[in-house]
């Protein structure tokens, strides 16, 4: 496991800079959206405007005006100016006919924007920080079932969209919010999976499956989660509290102690709940942490279910992942915990702040400062700010769960992937490689080859042969730049590898690997998976030359089988020979097989071996194997052992030295040396 990753699984704590630097980094995939956000924050304006500067007004004319019977200013006497043409127009009206405006109103708002109020508190389903809070005009939101599992929350999170508005104006907000994240978890989801698939072979065997997955899959949506922070909660809020502030000094001005109070809420808020911020953002980390482990823990068991079963390792597997699972949902609690405490303590600063501000508006009221209807658009009023105000610390808190998750993808994403493009275009191969004084050293430290030289044409069939660990499939692995030389220098037809496109490198040269590694997928796409536009004629051809073309035919559905749902049900040889097919068809200059033999029977070994003599001709063709009738064949055979070349010629040439290292190799397999 990597430096990176091991770091944080020892210490989830993420710093300030880190976080700042976050932020910064998610601005840039925002900016893909620019149209999109703009249009979700006009709706915003757009709704919070009219929320607050027009609706409580309505509830104050029906108590002062028709309730009560008083009449109304034509100037509009205690009214916002903005009000002053409305109020005129209902100078003249009985309390019938300003009910029946006020009813004509209501209809016209609920079909526009809709009308329900919606006066919870904290972030609503539809992803609303501010507008549950303050008290919406009705929403317009969709959500699948949830319950406390990252999975279902992590679904609703990738496919969150919400309006604070209902009515017409609500669904369209919705669809512009649902394509904007949809989008952006789109484009995060896929820019992380094709950085996987890019990272080098080295990296990926130290990357955990289960631990990507995660990142991916769930760790990803955190994006969503801060950009609804900043639209919806802060941007929001912000504007929610300007436009709040602005009605009250110019309407309730002559009580500044109504307006002094209500401010002071935020202050008590945050010193209420900031406190649990940092707690907030380290349980967060160590949750994602330990939920990654327990996936890769699942994806470790299903590839390994038949060693477990031969070996009888159930109750051990099931130990192993009762802890890990077991520990996952003890950090969850604990992060369930901080939430809950400091939604307990952030809502009793809230109530303890509304229990006040009654008081007070009610002693303006009986003192006849206020009318009975103006009690109702202060409280308003201040129920919006200390709502945002509530929101903003909570809102707080909750951006350090999302900054854990987007950490660990960035922290994956800054992984060095391969420079597949950088480097001159591989012209077409027309003699083959060369090592000279090759060594390889791998990140870890560990010594894999030194002192490589060896020259292999086009034409010629090459065998690696040696004892496991002796530095086969790494050399092998320099050919197509899965790994590049620590010392020394690779060629190509006299060009260093160094400065050669990888991309360009690898469409010249097909590898099959000695773990077959096959798609869900029809046999046929999987056999023309590297010649996308290979004839059915030709895919044949190398099947019957990997001696696959016989059993594929006598499945249900052919070369139309698809291995996703029979893949099981076939042998290890089959998915070789089909692996080996595979690689046959890719219309490349250099073939290498990593023990192409070791489930094949003699006699589609022998049928494969002339096959491999056949594509020679035009090809290089190497070979890693250990069976003798594999590699006698070969045009030359490098012995390795302990990463450096002991050994090299035909068969026969190795064979007779008498106190050979490969002679000896084949002996040990023969069991008798004299017989050798």
């Amino acid at each position: 496991m990597n430096a990176t990753h091991e770091n944080l699984r020892q210490n989830p704590e993420i710093s300030a800079s880190q976080t700042l630097k976050t932020f910064a980094r998610l601005m840039t995939y925002f900016a893909f959206f620019k149209a999109r956000i703009a249009a979700k924050l006009s709706f915003i304006t757009f709704e919070h405007t009219f929320r607050l500067l027009l609706v409580p007004w309505p509830l104050k004319i029906i108590v002062d005006h028709v309730i009560l019977g008083e009449p109304v200013a034509a100037d509009g006497t205690g009214f916002p100016s903005y009000m002053a043409p409305i109020m005129g127009f209902l100078s003249n009206k009985t309390a019938e006919e300003i009910m029946f405006w006020m009813l004509l109103i209501g209809v016209f708002m609920v079909i526009l924007i809709g009308m329900t109020p919606n006066r919870g508190t904290g972030r609503n389903a539809s992803g609303s920080y501010t507008g549950a809070a303050a008290g919406s005009l009705g929403n317009a939101k969709a959500s699948l079932a949830e319950g406390q599992d990252t999975a279902t929350q992590t679904e609703n999170a990738s496919n969150s969209a919400g309006s604070e508005m209902g009515g017409i104006l609500g669904l369209l907000d919705f669809k512009i919010h649902l394509r904007l994240t949809q989008s952006l978890n789109h484009l995060l989801r896929t820019e992380l999976a094709d950085h996987i698939k890019s990272l080098p072979v080295t990296t990926l065997e130290e990357q955990r499956i289960g631990d990507s997955v995660y990142r991916v899959i769930y760790d990803s949506t955190s994006a969503t989660g801060i950009y609804e922070a900043l639209t919806m909660g802060i941007y929001s809020g912000i504007l929610m509290v300007a436009l709040t502030l602005y009605i009250m000094m110019t309407s309730f001005g002559n009580a500044p102690e109504v307006i002094i109070v209500g401010i002071l809420v935020g202050p008590m808020t945050f010193l209420f709940v900031i406190p649990f911020a940092r707690l907030a953002r380290q349980r967060s980390q160590a949750s994602r942490i330990s939920g990654a482990q327990t996936t890769s823990n699942i994806e470790e068991g299903m590839s390994n279910v038949l060693a477990i079963q031969s070996l009888g390792g159930n109750k051990r597997e099931s130990k192993r992942f009762a802890d890990d699972s077991g520990e996952s949902f003890r950090r969850f609690r604990a992060e369930a915990i901080v939430k809950l405490i400091y939604q307990h303590v952030g809502a009793l600063s809230f109530m303890i702040g509304q229990i006040f501000y009654f008081v007070l508006i009610a002693g303006h009221v009986i003192e006849g400062n206020f009318t009975a209807g103006d009690y109702f658009v202060v409280f308003y009023y201040f129920f919006v700010l200390s709502a945002v105000f509530y929101s903003f610390g909570f809102l707080y808190t909750e951006l350090q769960g999302f900054i854990a998750g987007l950490v660990r993808v960035f922290n994956l994403l800054d992984l060095e992937s391969e420079k597949t493009s950088d480097g001159i275009e591989l012209p077409e191969i027309k003699r083959g490689v060369s090592f000279n004084d090759v060594g390889l050293t791998y990140p870890d430290g560990r010594e894999a080859l030194y002192d490589i030289t060896l020259d292999a044409h086009l034409g010629e069939i090459i065998a690696l042969v040696g004892p496991t660990g002796a530095g086969k499939t790494s050399l092998a692995y320099l050919v197509p730049a899965f790994v590049q030389a620590s010392t020394g220098t690779v060629r190509i037809d006299d060009i260093d590898l160094k400065d050669v496109s990888v991309e360009s490198l690898r469409k010249q040269v097909s590898y099959v690997f000695q773990e077959t590694q096959l798609f869900s997928d029809s046999i046929l796409d999987n056999i023309r998976y590297g010649n996308r536009s290979a004839s059915l004629d030709n895919v044949h051809a190398a099947a019957k030359i990997a001696g696959a073309h016989e059993f594929i035919m006598e499945l249900p559905e052919g070369y139309q089988t698809n291995l996703g749902t029979v893949t099981s049900k076939l042998s290890v040889g089959q998915k070789q020979r089909i692996a080996i097919a595979r690689g046959l068809i890719k219309e490349s200059r250099i073939l290498i097989l990593d023990e192409p033999t070791s489930a094949l029977d003699p006699e589609t070994e022998a049928y494969l071996i002339d096959a491999l003599h056949e594509a020679a001709k035009e090809k290089l063709v190497m070979i890693i194997a250990h069976r003798l009738s594999t590699i006698a064949h070969a045009d030359r055979i490098y012995f390795l052992e302990a990463g450096s070349i002991r050994e090299s010629g035909s068969h026969e040439e190795l064979m007779s030295m008498s106190d050979g290292r490969y002679r000896e190799y084949v002996a040990l397999q023969a069991g008798d040396l004299a017989d050798a």
